[in-house]
């Protein structure tokens, strides 16, 4: 398996030739598919190198204590760094989630709770806006339709990057672990008993597709103007200009009322019309391959418990990692990097040894 990096050494040289080529310095498609591919090599070829040189020194250590005994107290060090370096590269090379140096668009949806529910979305939505503060990552809210006491039945807001992250740190890779049910248990502001609730809201997190990327038939769209309204259905402007697009072939729906323009919902709603139809391709190609989806540990589907935040206790739970902390109010201020870790380990490892089984 480690051999095997020096096809990614070799693409990754290519690489940097192509980058020095004006053909490609003045097509910016091509020119950022580039940047992105060879920023991701770039830790692979790092550590392919310090493998190979501690191979190398392990060896002639090896070789030297063969006819000089003084060398061979160096040996266990050596092959001690040298395990380590083998360790690092083969992490790097577990096959990765072709998405995941993409954007996102991250959807918070109240469930059932009432207005309880809808408190909670806000506070999740927070609470992820915090948490791209924290990793410079900028945010853009699209749509949201609020609630009467403050909250949200619906909103979705777009995560980005600032340049080319590192591998494993752009949004998708980290906020991809997020879909799912999120469960919440407390005292509700509405609630005069004093009496602890239960109530769920549901996330879903989709990589943000290009617009060459999906390509979208303008015939196969319904498009729908109407009047925005916010909470209590109270006009929020005087004019038409919330959209609502049917792609007819999918029959995905996809409305925006957040601008003052229909041309700018219209573009917001097809940001996310794209983004549902890239990761239903994808959904697609996983379920064609049940290993490839068993050793998932993210889902989309929002009838999947994944995280309960249980204020009484202070506590978060990851339901599907097994990870348990008392800091919730940091959780929810937006140190959500403990909490996501133990997804991506979990992830992970289980790649590690189905490549190990393979």
């Amino acid at each position: 398996m480690l051999e095997s990096a020096e096809a990614l050494v070799a693409e990754h040289a290519a690489l940097e030739r192509e980058m020095a080529d004006p053909a490609v310095a003045s097509d910016p498609d091509r020119l950022r598919d580039v940047n992105r591919r060879y920023a991701a090599l770039g830790p692979v070829v790092a550590a392919h190198r310090a493998w190979t040189a501690s191979r190398d020194d392990l060896a002639a250590a090896r070789e030297l204590a063969a006819e000089d005994a003084s060398f061979a107290a160096e040996v266990p060090a050596l092959e001690e760094a040298e395990a380590g370096a083998a360790h690092r590269l083969r992490r790097l090379l577990v096959p990765r989630d072709p998405d995941d140096d993409r954007d996102v668009i991250l959807e918070v949806k109240a469930g059932e709770g009432g207005e309880e529910s809808a408190l909670f979305a806000g506070d999740l939505l927070r609470m992820y806006l915090r948490h791209a503060e924290r990793r410079g990552w900028r945010t853009e809210v699209l749509d949201a339709t609020e609630s009467d006491l403050g909250g949200y039945k619906d909103v979705r807001v777009a995560v980005k990057s600032r340049g080319t992250p590192e591998p494993g740190e752009a949004p998708w890779a980290r906020l991809k672990f997020e879909g799912g049910v999120h469960r919440v248990q407390r005292v509700p502001v509405t609630e005069s008993q004093g009496r602890i609730h239960t109530s769920a809201a549901g996330v879903w997190v989709m990589p943000e597709a290009e617009e060459v990327e999906v390509s979208i038939d303008p015939h196969d769209l319904r498009i729908d103007v109407f009047r925005s309204s916010g909470p209590g259905g109270q006009s929020v402007n005087t004019t038409d200009s919330a959209v609502r697009i049917t792609h007819v072939p999918t029959g995905v729906v996809v409305s925006c009322q957040n601008e003052k323009s229909q041309l700018q919902n219209r573009e917001a709603a097809l940001r996310v019309l794209r983004a549902r139809l890239h990761q239903m391709a994808a959904d697609e190609r996983n379920a064609a391959d049940a290993d490839a989806r068993a050793s998932q540990v993210r889902t989309v589907d929002r009838s999947e418990r994944i995280r309960t935040y249980n204020f009484p206790e202070n506590r978060v739970s990851d339901h599907r990692t097994g990870f348990k902390a008392y800091n919730l109010d940091a959780v929810l201020d937006g140190d959500l990097d403990p909490v996501v870790q133990s997804a991506v380990d979990a992830d992970e490892a289980a790649r590690l040894a189905k490549i190990a089984d393979g």
